[in-house]
């Protein structure tokens, strides 16, 4: 019989606050896809960071090919051929996407030719990656194409991906789908961490279940269903998300005729962006990555200030020129899509990023309750249900899902008069992401108006009451989600939105208010 590619043997891992791996033990064959389930801390990436050699156990064996191995380093483990893409991006923002892949790279290729080579890997499994733009000016889709590439590039004999469709469309996973049954039926083994269901059903071979730390089930996926799957994970299925009907209150948010120039030579330009968003509202904005909505949710957040004076309103008052500090003074919050770095400071304390936009605990002369801070942060941790080692932990030491968690919870318990929220429930687990959807739906219920950037179509006609696209820097007319399609919105997606439509949806929308 053939050896198992990867065997791990009793591996476990404690850091001071949580017992990350109890003794676990799994097989993935060769050509095997083995999806690693679980809700969000349950010990997942830990694992695979063992595997990877970026963190080392505190007790088990590793065994590739049949061989014990201790794998010291990453360099060591793609020494064994195993290649890794991270769910937080580990990628140099000033330099460019192939300069970032030819530095990880021992084949002593050109800069030239590690280019070339990405292009053509690129363009073989649809990923779309330019490898001449530098990190800092892609998206957070993109810079995940860029990581996909790179792993791909070392020609692995196990790929180790941690939610690697979290942030692409459904074309783009379909994609890397049949990028990755290829790679498996040349033999490659590939480990698939991620939180939607349908994907593993729809693709992996084998699963294995982690709760706590602990394998709980070994199962077939392809025999599963997704409420199964999802008691196996978190003990529970999700309760349905509750739309109800409100009527909508006072325009809140509007956009007037924005048209922006790209700040660097790799923006998209904003041409005559218009929408309203009204209280007791969620208005979703769909698009494929790199389509303007980095530039859109920089000049509605208040970090571009460049925007035309009275082009975008807030209760009716003129904010285009406002920072983010005075917008949320009159009520306007935001969750940025990058996590770390954006939505919070890796180094510093959950208590300390609750003070990046809750100022409730300053005092006087620019004293800091502390007290007052860790209690906010506690409170944030218990109530959308965040693993964390308590207030004083860093938040890099978080797991992704519940870093978003604390993030999205920040800003969801401020109490916004209108909340701009992009990729809500990016790399969370079903439980989780049914608990951020039911809290954006609770806050519209109570008269917010919410705006939501996302990729997730499913995640969108969810939550929307209306629906609109953007693509190449302009935007679709809206749509209530009840009446949308996939289908129509793909077509939407791809630019394929009629202008005479627009201006009667604009018309439309002006007879309403």
């Amino acid at each position: 019989m053939t050896a198992p590619r990867l065997e791990l043997r009793g591996i476990s891992k404690q850091y001071p606050a949580v017992r990350a791996n109890d003794n676990i033990s799994l097989q993935v064959q060769p050509g095997e896809i083995h999806a690693l389930l679980g809700e969000n801390g349950a010990g997942k990436s830990t694992l695979m960071k063992i595997v990877f050699g970026a963190v080392q156990p505190d007790a088990g064996e590793i065994e590739v090919d049949g061989k014990a191995v201790q794998i010291r380093n990453p360099h060591e483990a793609k020494a064994h051929g195993i290649a890794m893409v991270f769910q937080h991006f580990s990628l140099f923002d000033t330099l460019t996407a192939a300069e970032n892949v030819w530095l990880g790279l021992d084949s002593g290729e050109s800069l030239a030719e590690v280019s070339a080579r990405m292009n053509k890997k690129a363009g073989d499994y649809g990923l779309q990656v330019d490898a001449t733009r530098p990190v800092h000016s892609l998206s957070v889709g993109e810079c995940q194409r860029v990581e996909i590439v790179r792993a791909l590039l070392s020609e692995p004999r196990l790929l180790i991906l941690d939610e690697p469709t979290s942030v692409l469309t459904p074309m783009a996973v379909q994609s890397l789908f049949n990028t990755l049954r290829q790679l498996a039926a040349e033999g490659c083994s590939i480990l698939y961490i991620s939180h939607k269901l349908d994907e593993i059903r729809a693709l992996c071979h084998h699963c294995t279940v982690l709760r706590g730390g602990r394998v709980t089930g070994a199962v077939d996926p392809r025999q599963e269903s997704n409420a199964s799957l999802s008691r196996l994970m978190i003990g529970a299925e999700p309760p349905p998300l509750v739309h109800r009907a409100v009527a909508l209150g006072a325009l809140a948010l509007e956009v007037k005729n924005l048209s922006l120039a790209p700040d660097s030579i790799y923006g998209v330009p904003l041409e005559k962006i218009s929408l309203q968003v009204r209280a007791g509202e969620v208005l979703g904005i769909a698009g494929v990555s790199g389509n303007g909505q980095q530039e859109l949710l920089a000049a509605l957040s208040g970090e571009d200030r460049r925007a035309k004076a009275g082009s975008i309103q807030l209760f009716g008052q003129d904010i285009a020129r406002a920072g983010p500090a005075r917008r949320r003074t009159l009520g306007l919050h935001f969750v940025p899509e990058e996590r770390l770095g954006r939505g919070a400071v890796p180094t510093l304390s959950l208590a300390a990023n609750t003070l990046l936009t809750r100022h409730e605990s300053l005092r006087a002369f620019g004293w800091i309750d502390m007290a007052a801070t860790r209690a906010l942060a506690t409170r944030l941790i218990e109530r959308f249900k965040v693993k964390a080692g308590g207030a004083d932990a860093a938040a890099k030491s978080l797991s992704g899902g519940n870093l978003q968690k604390f993030i999205v919870g920040r800003e969801i318990d401020a109490q916004p008069r209108v909340l701009i929220v992009a990729q809500p429930t990016w790399g969370v687990d079903v439980g989780a992401a049914a608990q951020i959807r039911a809290e954006l739906l609770a806050l519209r219920d109570a008269g917010c108006a919410v705006l939501v950037v996302s990729e997730e179509l499913d995640e969108l006609f969810e939550l929307s009451d209306r629906l609109v696209v953007i693509a190449r820097g302009r935007l679709s007319p809206g749509v209530p989600a009840r009446e949308a399609s996939i289908e129509r919105i793909g077509q939407w997606m791809a630019g394929l939105f009629d202008e005479d439509t627009a201006a009667q949806a604009k018309e439309a929308d002006h007879v309403q208010a």
